[in-house]
């Protein structure tokens, strides 16, 4: 699996319209919901796209806000995988998701 650079993670980024921000070699994003069980409903929702991805994110819960982190560490950086995981996490949020 490639890394990608960081020019090209940064494109796909903005013009995707995607809800995560580079941070070195791990994209990330925050979600917050209204109650802890928000946060775990959530993130069962991840896990469940993880599994049938078989690529997963580091998962932080604090209280009603979710921190997730993407990198393929067995190719040492952001690839195309992560990018699709997080646009298919993404769509967890949007209207009807």
């Amino acid at each position: 699996m490639e890394v990608l650079d960081p020019s090209t993670v940064d494109a796909e980024l903005e013009g995707g319209g995607l809800a995560w921000e580079r941070q070195g070699e791990e994209l990330v994003t925050t979600h917050r919901g209204r109650h802890f069980v928000d946060s775990l409903a959530y993130v069962n929702a991840v896990g469940a796209l993880a599994e049938a991805m078989d690529h997963h994110p580091d998962v932080d819960i604090r209280w009603n806000v979710v921190t997730l982190r993407l990198s393929t560490h067995a190719a040492g950086g952001i690839t195309r995988l992560d990018l699709d995981l997080a646009r298919q996490i993404d769509a967890l949020s949007a209207p009807g998701g």
